[in-house]
């Protein structure tokens, strides 16, 4: 008798000891906020009091050389999720469809006021992607992590079922079976470009008279305000990023999650977000590693096509041959440093254009394809801010300086050149200085020579990359998937639409299942046990979901 009860408590030592060894595996959190430029203290500009990021960054490697692939949400947000180029994947355009929230809308009747270049309306729809193209959370959640998003998506597409275990408000790495990892995502929107607008009548907590204004603003009592509340909103996140990072220590994860902090472009002001220029691409970005007792400056430019491999190398998970960022840190890291950052700028809401730069250690190199546009563009969504309107009244007047003026010029030259170090805002283009003429040559051919990599589609007019996508502007579907049960302890599950992915639902209960209802990735053969339902789906980004097949045991 105590022989058993011995061989019992040696074996429950050997199921906790397993259970921690699981358990070891780093946990990942992304803390996103929104339009936010290194405007914090750890980058120099101490306006803002942000004690809890402060925190984070005194045991975190700070970069400084980050940078969004686009200034603005969605194609940026396309980047992180799939490690790919927004004009190499098709979702350089700002927001074909209703996708922006959790598992997104999936519908696409009503009308876009999205024009191409050619004049041509643009159907709503979600972006096709290349069939090798996926969200990285996938690759992750076969090989055992429980993934969450909290609540943004924002991609140019549907997200998948195959994406997340959990995607919604309520999402959170406390709902994860005992003993499983997480990649947790928590995405923190107000510094949004919008809160400029709709926190109006909350106090300021930043004096307008303390602010410092970039040489590109007027110094008026409305540009003044417009920038307290900016630096006022970025207080007020800091505090419910402090909640979350309470919450993470209380539940004891601390020690065992990597922690990332960044925004997804550049600040929500005049010359920030939408911008190809290093106001509009470089963001604040931290990285928290357990065991790191003090903070670190990397200097190593980093772009966010680089956070997909770079997550999968730190939990160990094969990096995908199609993916064009490498790895900044873990096991898999790339040592070659980047030379290069490579950002766009197309159709932002009912405003296009066709804009890719260049950026540097020491230079900003930018071609326009369309150099008869205005520099400005005239977007609707950005005039609800009270110094916008203003600095434009002033530009018609008459009333702004040489560097104030420079971004409402009516046309632009083919190519702009500007030296970071003097010109850290990009105001005095030297593009046709012959002292700089041997970089000019070597950026021009960079630009080139990375279109001709990544397949850059940016020329194709969008009405066109609309009907290759959607074939007779129908959104194709995916096909049902095939399950062979014939041995039900090894069930069988395949597709036939290229590039799909299969989610399927074990479950004891016969019901309809719907988004939100557990889908996992299918990866190898199943096992029902009596009284057990399969339920089967085939998936693929920016199709139609499959019809749901069930399986009875």
């Amino acid at each position: 008798m105590m022989r058993n009860q011995k061989k019992h408590f040696i074996l429950i030592i050997l199921i906790f000891i397993s259970n921690i060894v699981i358990a070891q595996r780093p946990n990942i959190l992304w803390i996103t906020v929104e339009d936010i430029s290194p405007t914090l203290s750890f980058y120099g500009d101490s306006t803002s009091l942000t004690p809890n990021l402060d925190k984070l960054a005194s045991q975190s490697l700070i970069y400084k050389e980050a940078f969004t692939t686009v200034g603005v949400c969605a194609p940026s947000r396309s980047s992180l999720i799939t490690g790919m180029y927004p004009v190499s994947i098709g979702t350089h355009q700002m927001r074909t469809g209703k996708d922006v929230f959790s598992w997104g809308s999936r519908d696409y009747s009503g009308i876009s006021n999205a024009i191409d270049v050619n004049g041509d309306s643009i159907p709503l729809h979600s972006v096709v992607t290349p069939v090798d193209v996926k969200c990285f959370t996938e690759y992750m959640r076969k090989d055992g992590y429980f993934c969450t998003n909290n609540s943004k998506t924002d991609y140019q597409f549907a997200a998948p079922v195959t994406a997340w275990d959990e995607n919604g408000n309520n999402s959170h790495w406390r709902n994860r079976p005992i003993g499983k990892p997480f990649f947790s995502v928590f995405n923190f929107n107000t510094t949004h470009e919008s809160k400029m607008w709709m926190h109006r009548d909350k106090p300021l907590t930043v004096d307008p008279e303390s602010v410092k204004l970039p040489p590109y603003y007027p110094d008026t009592k409305i540009v003044r305000q417009d920038v307290a509340r900016n630096y006022s909103n970025i207080e007020m996140v800091d505090k419910e990023i402090g909640k979350l990072l309470f919450d993470l220590e209380s539940d004891g994860l601390l020690d065992n999650t990597i922690i990332f902090f960044f925004s997804d472009h550049g600040g929500p002001l005049p010359r920030g977000k939408r911008e190809h220029y290093v106001s509009g691409l470089n963001v604040p970005f931290l990285v928290r590693i357990p065991g790191l007792t003090d903070y670190k400056y990397v200097y190593d430019p980093i772009s966010f096509v680089d956070l997909a491999p770079t997550v999968l190398s730190l939990v160990d998970i094969e990096i995908p041959d199609h993916f064009q960022g490498k790895a900044f840190l873990g096991k898999k890291k790339n040592n070659t440093l980047r030379e290069f950052i490579y950002g766009s700028g197309d159709r932002f809401d009912e405003t296009y254009d066709r804009v890719r730069s260049v950026i540097s250690k020491d230079f900003v190199y930018v071609k326009n394809y369309y150099k008869n546009l205005p520099a400005y563009k005239d977007n609707l969504y950005r005039k609800n801010i009270d110094m916008t309107n203003e600095m434009l009244e002033m530009n018609k007047n008459g009333l702004l300086d040489k560097n104030q003026s420079y971004w409402y010029r009516q046309k632009k030259t083919k190519e702009e050149f500007y030296v970071r170090d003097n010109d850290p805002h990009s105001l005095n283009n030297l593009i046709n200085d012959k002292k700089y003429k041997d970089q000019i040559i070597k950026h021009r051919k960079a630009l080139k020579d990375w279109q001709k990599e990544i397949n850059d589609i940016g020329g194709m007019a969008e009405k066109s990359l609309f009907y290759k996508m959607w074939p007779n502007g129908v959104q194709p579907k995916a096909n049902a998937p095939i399950i062979n049960g014939s041995d039900k302890l090894n069930i069988i599950i395949s597709s036939d639409t290229e590039g799909a992915s299969i989610a399927y639902i074990i479950s004891k209960k016969d019901f309809q299942p719907g988004l939100d209802d557990g889908w996992l990735v299918y990866s190898k053969p199943l096992t029902l046990l009596p009284g057990e339902n399969l339920y089967a789906m085939t998936t693929r980004i920016g199709y139609e979901d499959s019809e749901v097949i069930k399986y009875e045991n």
